[in-house]
């Protein structure tokens, strides 16, 4: 059975979404869409840098994928995956920072809520500094 195209730019978008990666210009090609072929193409699109970067890690099957948020288990800090080497995952804090390396074992998903807590404590340490 095949599927029409734009059963499988669903398909696609909701797996990416599954994976936390989002095309915005995912779609099916109007030109082709028209046009008297059997499937249209797929227009993947145009993403910025941090998106490139979150699908190639991903598709390298790194786990947790460049740009996720993370919570290293053996403190409970949050942080943002910058990348992974030397079997270990670099994690950054959510404000930024100093980078610090974790086992990937040692981490877990960060909730949406766990997230923005890191955000605001960091904008609230920030204002006191002198």
């Amino acid at each position: 059975m095949l599927r029409s195209t734009e059963e499988v730019v669903t398909l696609l978008r909701d797996a990416l979404t599954g994976v936390g990666v989002v095309l915005p210009s995912l779609c099916v090609d109007p030109v082709t869409g028209a046009s008297d072929e059997p499937f249209a193409l797929v227009v993947l699109g145009r993403c910025n840098v941090r998106t490139a970067e979150k699908l190639a890690s991903v598709l390298r099957g790194e786990r947790p994928p460049v740009g996720a948020h993370v919570v290293d288990v053996r403190d409970g800090q949050v942080g943002e995956v910058m990348g992974h080497v030397g079997g270990k995952v670099q994690l950054r804090p959510v404000g930024g920072g100093r980078e610090w390396d974790c086992p990937p074992e040692s981490t877990r998903p960060a909730a949406q809520g766990e997230v923005l807590r890191a955000r605001v404590r960091e904008r609230n340490r920030e204002v006191r500094l002198p």
